[in-house]
């Protein structure tokens, strides 16, 4: 994670996102940096819009506590209807034992 969080930094620093940089970012962080990582993340990230992934990235985040409420309201609502129908099924079975 340390990779990207460079490549990051980098970036929003507004240097170019290049082996050299990445590397001397991550050194300077006490992280002994694999070449072989490095190239793969300069080239992962070769010709992505940083921006662009960024604001998808928060807009997917703040759309999953959203999903997480709503399926929370859900359940209440089974939970409300479920505790409805056993308190009935109780009160017919006291009914049923009085005759």
């Amino acid at each position: 994670m340390e990779y990207v969080y460079a490549a990051m930094l980098i970036h929003k620093a507004g240097g170019k996102i290049n082996e050299a940089s990445l590397k001397k970012v991550l050194e300077a962080a006490g992280v002994k940096a694999d070449e072989a990582r490095v190239r793969a993340l300069v080239a992962a990230l070769e010709g992505v819009n940083i921006d662009e992934a960024i604001k998808k990235a928060a807009v997917m985040q703040s759309a999953a506590p959203a999903a997480v409420e709503a399926k929370a309201e859900k359940k209440e609502e089974k939970s409300a209807e479920e505790e409805k129908k056993s308190e009935e099924q109780a009160a017919a079975g006291l009914g049923a034992l009085f005759g």
